[in-house]
């Protein structure tokens, strides 16, 4: 956040930015923009948007920050603001899918976005949603659509690798935050890629056009119809919809599928265990860090808690964003994430991408079948652990998985045991200086242990 209360995230917008005073978040519009968003108004295009469920809604209240300010607006809030490299292919197809379908209804209307940025789409109650109200103005007759290039940087060219190449390449958007260089993704593509018509002509052509006249000052071109404009919507629409990605199988999105480390009465158990935990926590959000496919995410999402359920596996992800979407679930957020490297602070002196730990605490995160990967595959040291877990929530649902457990004896069938603090003493003993243990709770026919913390 800069001195004047600006977050980090709009101070690119010379329109207008997003500030925060006593925890409420708002946008202002500054009169040089006054115009345009007037226009946007009486357009009637803000309420076919809000109608839709595109955009997100806003109250005009709220004191400004600066003497040429217009107008305050507080948005709705969104419960958890999340990154497009953070996203399973469908949750950025959707996103793409969305945008496209918003700059259509602009059209109708007589206004365009006048940017395309994935970061101003965010999953609210199970859908993307614009929460961008200062990205329209008008049509000026006859001029292509300027955010062309950022939505095939933004969408087009992260999905097209995803589809093609593999579907770990959505991280190249963490080094390039303003958008995967069309050269870049045009390179990486296969042959057979380069020849499909909609990528050849977004992707290959699009950069080669872009090497061709880099440096040149814009010149006028012919005029771009509105048919055109409607026509290049379409071609996109469809280029984005004709990428696809099956998940097939992985170690992680079988999980549960393959669960041979609990017999049925143990997982039902565990299930009612971490069910009551949660009445008794009564947290307002809960985060399930290497939730899978969001199966005890569930028991909290279910009860209208606002939750977001992260996992390092993709395909598991996806699965779960799926369901998300199959039966209308408003609470539950699927996104990726490694916690051994998580998504950072990122951009311009790393304030406009806030990384996991600055978008909490939340009121109650949930380890479970999960520190033994973080202290024994990857040599993170319990004290480390706890004191991440403390930064990041006020209670913790934590599960202990002892050594004998088939899941840790995996873990160490390929390595020297150098872990003697790997124990349930170990475990208690590095907690307990970040948390207060509420409740403990043995999982029936397991040897695994539940526990209820608190944060001192």
């Amino acid at each position: 956040m800069t001195d004047r209360g600006v977050l980090g995230s709009s101070f690119r917008d010379p329109s207008g930015f997003v500030f925060r005073r006593d925890g409420v978040l708002y946008r202002q519009v500054d009169r040089s923009f006054q115009d345009e968003f007037d226009a946007f108004l009486s357009s009637g295009l803000y309420d076919a948007l809000t109608s839709a469920g595109l955009l997100i809604p806003h109250a005009e209240e709220g004191q400004p920050m600066t003497e040429d300010a217009y107008k305050v607006l507080r948005p709705e809030p969104v419960g958890f603001i999340s990154h497009p490299y953070e996203w399973s292919f469908s949750m950025l197809k959707d996103a793409a899918l969305a945008t496209l379908r918003i700059q259509g209804l602009a059209l109708d209307r007589g206004m365009t976005l006048r940017d395309a940025s994935a970061y101003n789409i965010q999953f609210h109650r199970g859908r993307p949603v614009l929460i961008d109200t200062l990205s329209f103005e008008r049509v000026k007759e006859g001029a292509p659509w300027a955010a062309y290039r950022q939505f095939c940087q933004h969408f087009l060219a992260p999905l097209a690798l995803m589809s093609y190449r593999d579907v770990r390449l959505s991280q190249l958007l963490r080094v390039h935050i303003d958008g995967i260089p069309l050269d870049l993704a045009a390179g990486l593509l296969p042959r057979r890629a380069r020849m499909r018509l909609g990528l050849r002509l977004h992707l290959v052509a699009h950069a080669r056009s872009q090497r061709k006249h880099e440096g040149e000052r814009p010149t006028q071109h012919r005029a771009f119809s509105m048919r055109s404009f409607r026509g290049l919507l379409d071609s996109l629409a469809s280029s984005v919809r004709a990428l696809t990605w099956e998940m097939g199988r992985t170690t992680w999105s079988d999980y549960y599928a393959e669960a041979d480390h609990y017999t049925t009465e143990a997982f039902e158990h565990k299930r009612d265990l971490v069910a009551k935990l949660l009445e008794e926590a009564q947290p307002q959000s809960v985060w399930d860090l290497g939730g899978n496919v969001g199966v005890f995410a569930r028991l909290a999402s279910d009860r209208g808690i606002p939750t977001v359920c992260f996992d390092l596996d993709e395909a598991a992800v996806e699965a779960n964003y799926r369901k998300v979407v199959a039966d209308g679930e408003k609470d539950l957020l699927p996104l990726v994430l490694d916690l051994t490297n998580p998504s950072p602070s990122l951009g311009w002196a790393g304030m406009e991408r806030p990384s996991v730990t600055e978008r909490g605490p939340v009121d109650a995160a949930m380890a479970l079948a999960l520190v033994h990967h973080l202290a024994i595959g990857n040599n993170v040291p319990m004290p480390w652990i706890a004191d991440h877990f403390a930064d990041l929530a006020r209670s913790l649902i934590i599960e202990f998985v002892p050594k004998d457990d088939p899941k840790v004896q995996v873990l160490l069938a390929t390595r020297e045991d150098i872990f003697p603090d790997y124990t349930v003493e170990g475990f208690e003993r590095a907690f307990s200086a970040r948390f207060e243990v509420v409740r403990k709770e043995d999982i029936t026919g397991s040897g695994r242990i539940l526990y209820l913390m608190r944060a001192r």
